[in-house]
């Protein structure tokens, strides 16, 4: 093996055990009975080692009570190393599976319980809702493009008894079995979905995983997608499409806003033609808007009134001119026929 292939190896061993220890938990069971424990073995050390010295000294005097004492001690301190271990506490969020004899025996907790040694084994399950993450999973959408999708699952156990008996470690299981799904539930999906449909996704997930989590005894409260990691040229290329998108809406806006204001003029237009004075209200209008800067200087030519005497002069002229026309055309039909009747 090469260098570089033991290197790749090495790499992925070490993600391996990260992603074990990542699943674990960081405190299975915290001890509330050590100081109860350690009251009970020294009372029981030196509630021996007095009755130990008591009989010596009826027998042998002070130094027959110093080696009975002695012996007590020992033999205090061998049985007080075996009963202090009997009691034991459960906080108010744990629950101890009681294996006796190797055999399931019972469910005890919270509070005080008795354990004793050689013959019970314990397990404190924690019942509270608990937290897993869910490490970087590279998956191909189902439009082969290469994700990078972590996240994390929300879940708390409603049965100790079935998660210890039926699963070697609920949490390392349910960690593994989200991976899983999460590669599932992803793989079926393109690119745009997965992006737009991120609800509907956590939902599935939270769907998938508890279905088989029930049977271990664990209820799933959620599963929350954290980040979402694409290619860096996949990314460059959206931003362009987002751009693209953006221009050619801002592009439909401004034409619809030229056909608009292209109507409402047309409108106003037509209504200033029916109203002789409307037009001339609106030059005063804007002469008004453009004297209002000392940087404009308007010069009037020729005065509106001027405008509107050639206008109607004009239509006069036009009006008289197509008269004259019209006689002749009349008149010119009827001199060809009364010539036409002369013969």
């Amino acid at each position: 093996m090469d260098p570089k292939e033991a290197r790749h190896v090495a790499t992925e061993g070490l993600e391996a055990w990260r992603q074990y220890q990542a699943s674990r938990p960081k405190t299975e069971h915290v001890s509330l009975g050590g100081p109860l424990r350690a009251v009970i073995f020294f009372l029981i050390l030196g509630a021996g080692t007095l009755i130990g010295f008591a009989i010596g000294s009826l027998e042998g005097g002070l130094f027959g009570g110093t080696r009975d004492a002695i012996a007590a001690a020992i033999i205090s301190a061998i049985f007080g190393g075996w009963a202090h271990r009997i009691p034991r506490i459960a906080a108010q969020w744990e629950r101890a599976v009681i294996l006796r004899l190797g055999k399931f025996h019972g469910l005890k907790g919270p509070g005080v319980m008795l354990v004793f040694p050689v013959v019970d084994t314990v397990r404190f399950v924690d019942t509270r809702l608990l937290t897993i993450d869910i490490p970087h999973q590279q998956v191909i959408t189902r439009d082969n493009v290469p994700v990078m999708v972590d996240g994390v699952i929300f879940f708390l156990v409603r049965d100790p008894q079935t998660a210890v008996i039926t699963v070697q470690d609920y949490r390392y299981a349910i960690s593994q079995y989200a991976q899983a799904s999460l590669r599932d539930v992803i793989g079926s999906m393109t690119l745009d979905e997965l992006l737009s449909e991120r609800d509907k996704i956590q939902a599935r997930l939270a769907v998938v995983v508890e279905e088989r989590a029930k049977a271990w005894g664990i209820h799933v409260d959620a599963i929350r997608l954290l980040d979402i990691n694409m290619p860096e040229d996949l990314k460059r290329m959206m931003s362009r499409q987002a751009s693209a998108e953006r221009e050619k809406r801002a592009t439909i806006t401004k034409a619809e806003g030229d056909r608009d204001a292209a109507i409402n003029l047309a409108a106003a237009a037509e209504k200033m033609a029916k109203s002789p004075g409307a037009m001339q209200l609106r030059t005063l209008q804007t002469l008004d808007g453009l004297g209002s800067s000392s940087a404009n200087t308007v010069i009037m030519a020729v005065p509106v009134e001027v405008l509107e005497l050639a206008r109607t002069l004009s239509r006069a002229f036009l009006g008289r001119t197509g008269g004259d026309t019209g006689d002749r055309e009349l008149s010119s039909p009827g001199s060809d026929s009364s010539a036409g009747r002369a013969p």
